[in-house]
């Protein structure tokens, strides 16, 4: 039946009634779209809704009361079998007749009836009062069109071109990129190098995240031949770019989700974003169970480009590139079969209750007004501290026991040499940080004692994809997928940093060895 379209009601109003100077009258209606008839327009969809509500509450209910219940009526049951048929005056009696052949003893009926009520109580407990393990089905990164590729070299013409640096920022902007890390195939919008007189706009914004979150999630839908309906939960993250309607709220209408879909929209987090919508994706299942939760990050570089001349701005000009990752989760037992990974530890540090620490990645405006992300000189110690802070949290929850007591012996009586670093190739075989900088990265080795095998990941992906923010970890985990590096029981750490100053981890452990994917960024990758 096809549905009956709404009915607009309208009113009337006459406003600025009067004589003109010919004596003929003049007034003004003014029409007006009244609320919608709502007794006599119902939607049939939203009646749906409504009752999908109810019984999905109704359903504990009904377990509640008409369970005991049944099991009394089948006691009941079991108990008239045994009764001679003269005999039996039960409900059952008058229903059932079966033979003193096929009648089982009072200590049979009593057992099978013990173990069923014994074995249900056990499956409600495990199921509903134990915490349900969160499972990442998939996830997708976005590569750009080849035409948005961009090298060093190019990067220094096109600035140059645009007018709107003097040479002494040109010539910054150089050194910094020569000392990177980054590639030449790395990839930004084109909008951030027009000539002077052009003003980046928020449509340019919207249609950068538009391009590369739909990217994402459309390779992830097809991975999983998962429906936009199914998804309950949506959870987008972006650091520079806020627009109303929200990021969350363009996904949504652009693959036509659920009603009542629980979206959130997370921003001005930085890079650390992303391990955070995990965490809060995660939360978000426990009260949802047996659902599937998307989330989304990525970075809008032509938000965050800075047009000025100011050094300690221009940091972010030189790393920031296009990029963004869509990642599935569930809660749902039986979905383990065919999930790669699962969620083993979570943990988040924040360093924001010191000023230092707080003020070390801001954004703000410089002195001709224009905006963008100021990075202090001091954010290298500001990030060491909080990754100190950190892995301090983590240790206990992956190293091996004998590990741990190290630790915590060195904490608590070691004042005065140097502190005790565990030896993490001991609890993970695959290590993705985000890629920041190559100073950066070369800190973290340096600190964390990690072989190069443990950094290849992390320096590839800001080689080939440069800083993509929050999504960084993610192409760095397609990048070992695509080497066939991952093995059933490995366990993958992630670690980001973000403005506040934040520095959080994740880890992963495989379900089973990852085949070479066919949709990956790496793919089509001659190194690969």
């Amino acid at each position: 039946m096809a549905r009956e379209e709404e009915v607009e009601r309208l009113s009337t109003e006459i406003v600025n009634k009067g004589i003109m100077e010919d004596g003929s009258l003049r007034f003004l209606v003014r029409v007006r779209r009244q609320l919608p008839d709502f007794l006599n327009s119902v939607n049939l969809q939203y009646v749906r809704l409504g009752y999908s509500y109810f019984l999905s509450h109704a359903s504990y209910l009904f377990l509640l009361v008409t369970l005991p219940v049944l099991f009394l009526l089948v006691a009941a049951y079991c108990h008239d079998m045994n009764q001679p048929p003269q005999q039996s005056n039960t409900f059952f009696s008058f229903f059932f007749f079966t033979p003193n052949s096929q009648r089982l003893s009072a200590l049979e009926l009593d057992a099978i009836f013990t173990v069923g009520l014994v074995g249900f109580a056990i499956y409600a407990f495990l199921d509903h009062f134990t915490p349900r393990p969160t499972y990442l089905l998939e996830f997708a990164c976005y590569r750009p069109p080849d035409h948005l590729k961009i090298s060093k070299e190019e990067f220094i013409k096109l600035a140059r071109e645009s007018g709107k640096f003097n040479e002494a920022a040109i010539e910054y902007q150089q050194r910094v990129l020569k000392n990177s890390g980054i590639g030449d195939e790395t990839y930004m919008p084109r909008e951030v190098f027009r000539p002077t007189d052009y003003k980046i706009t928020l449509k340019d914004g919207r249609e950068e995240a538009a391009i590369v979150m739909f990217g994402a999630v459309d390779d992830l839908l097809a991975a999983t031949k998962i429906r936009p309906k199914d998804i309950r939960i949506l959870v987008v993250n972006c650091g520079a770019l806020n627009t109303t309607p929200s990021l969350s709220s363009m996904i949504i209408n652009h693959y036509k989700m659920r009603h009542d879909i629980n979206s959130f929209n997370l921003g001005g987090m930085g890079c650390a974003a992303g391990i955070i919508a995990i965490d809060l994706a995660k939360d978000l299942l426990t009260g949802y169970p047996s659902s599937y939760a998307l989330v989304v990050s990525t970075e809008v570089v032509s938000s965050a480009w800075y047009s000025g001349n100011e050094t300690d701005m221009l940091l972010p000009n030189c790393f920031f590139r296009m990029g963004a990752a869509a990642i599935l989760l569930s809660n749902c037992r039986v979905d383990r079969r065919r999930s790669k990974y699962e969620l083993k530890q979570l943990v988040r540090t924040h360093k924001g209750m010191d000023s230092r620490s707080f003020k070390s990645i801001h954004l703000k405006e410089d002195a001709e007004g224009k905006m963008g992300l100021w990075v202090s000189k001091d954010v290298i110690e500001v990030g060491g501290r909080a990754l100190k802070a950190n892995i301090t949290v983590l240790g206990p929850l992956v190293l091996p026991p004998f590990k741990q007591l190290h630790l915590f012996a060195n904490l608590l009586f070691n004042r005065k040499t140097k502190p005790y670093i565990p030896n993490y190739k001991l609890a993970f075989d695959h290590v993705c940080i985000l890629a920041t900088s190559k100073m950066v990265l070369d800190h973290i080795q340096t600190n964390l004692e990690l072989s190069e095998d443990y950094m290849e990941a992390s320096r590839a992906t800001l080689n080939r994809f440069g800083n993509t923010s929050s999504s960084s970890v993610w192409y760095q985990l397609a990048y070992l997928e695509a080497s066939k590096r991952v093995k059933k029981g490995h366990r993958i750490w992630q670690i980001a940093f973000g403005s506040g100053f934040k520095c959080n981890s994740i880890v992963w452990k495989a379900l089973s060895t990852v085949e070479k994917p066919i949709r990956n960024p790496w793919i089509q990758d001659s190194v690969l």
